[in-house]
């Protein structure tokens, strides 16, 4: 009669033994999110963020040298011959203001590029412009489509596009554990299309974040979703239950917050900036902006980060496969041990009884 409620108290502790481990997953996201996105985002402040000053005579020089002196390593101040250049250096991502002074001073900026950082250099020239008791006129050189008003429109269609990446990851390495694992990757190429497929419906007809362009970003979400797919579903094969933690940390706590989809590197603290330059979501946010707003200015750079993270995911499905065979192998084998003792003893039974009859 005692056994009942000693059993059920073990089978309780059992059960909160195991729903404590599972917990230790969520709250480890809790404190990577944290740590990434207020490392990230909470304090951004400019370093090296490079302004030109347009004019070539002595009051230009001046006040590019006051200008870099006061910043204190906040800007990179450059002196440029002529408007012409200055607006290049926009355009070609160079710089992120150029200031003309004289008596009706103007600032250019390329919001397209990064409007946070727009708002910054249009602050500190706001002042410059005061200190000379002239109103300061802004121009947009590259201004970002209608639908994209503030410029970070495609930061969440990274972020929309990543989520239905990673989780999909889960639903291939939980629900489709029985599959092969040329199945798995299959089912990712395919779920990557649909996926990048979504991302250009939101991006072009149904929110309008592009007026142009629309294949190329449909092509490079594709390249985007895929290398997320494979690498997540090749690290199924290893990590396990721990694939949504792995996957968390790579596309979310890293990702997101060194896209440059809201602060660029050059308002971030330097980890996450020199993420900045072969991070997959930065690939995919500079891609798209280089080829909708900047004629394709450095784009092959972009699209180069974007095939490697692909490359890197059939490399990890590559070295999954191998590892799920063997494992395959050892599992066989030591059913066949298990079995065969059974089998023996079978055979005994069966010969014993044919002795006595």
């Amino acid at each position: 009669m005692s056994a009942g409620p000693s059993s059920a108290s073990g089978s309780t502790a059992g059960a909160m033994r195991h729903v404590l481990s599972h917990l230790i997953t969520p709250l480890l996201m809790c404190i990577g999110m944290g740590l990434a996105y207020l490392g990230a985002f909470h304090a951004p402040e400019p370093h090296d963020l490079r302004v030109d000053v347009v004019g070539s005579g002595a009051s230009a020089q001046v006040l590019a040298q006051t200008l870099q002196d006061k910043g204190d390593g906040a800007l990179s101040v450059r002196t440029v011959a002529d408007r012409d250049i200055a607006v290049n250096h926009l355009r070609t991502q160079q710089s992120y203001g150029a200031y003309v002074p004289g008596s009706s001073p103007e600032l250019m900026v390329a919001t397209a590029s990064s409007d946070t950082s727009a708002t910054v250099v249009q602050k500190v020239f706001t002042e410059v412009a005061a200190g000379q008791g002239a109103p300061l006129k802004v121009t947009d050189v590259e201004p970002t489509a209608d639908g994209d008003p503030t410029g970070q429109g495609i930061f969440f269609l990274l972020v929309a596009v990543s989520i239905g990446s990673y989780a999909s990851v889960a639903v291939i390495g939980g629900a489709g554990a029985v599959l092969a694992l040329r199945i798995r990757a299959g089912l990712a190429i395919g779920t990557s299309l649909v996926v990048s497929a979504i991302g250009a419906a939101f991006a072009g007809p149904v929110f309008g974040l592009v007026d142009h362009g629309l294949g190329g970003l449909w092509a490079m979400a594709w390249l985007y979703s895929a290398g997320i797919l494979l690498i997540g579903v090749g690290l199924h094969t290893f990590l396990k239950r721990w694939t949504t933690l792995g996957v968390m940390v790579l596309f979310v706590m890293l990702n997101f917050t060194s896209s440059g989809g809201i602060f660029r590197p050059e308002l971030q603290p330097g980890f996450f900036g020199s993420l900045h330059s072969f991070w997959n979501g930065a690939g995919f946010v500079e891609g798209v902006r280089s080829h909708v707003y900047f004629g394709g200015h450095a784009l092959g750079g972009h699209l180069l980060v974007l095939a490697l993270w692909f490359v890197a995911g059939l490399v990890v499905v590559g070295v999954a496969a191998p590892a799920e065979s063997r494992r395959r192998r050892e599992s066989a084998e030591k059913a066949r041990a298990v079995a065969a003792p059974r089998t023996a003893a079978g055979a005994e039974e069966e010969m014993e009884e044919a002795v006595g009859v």
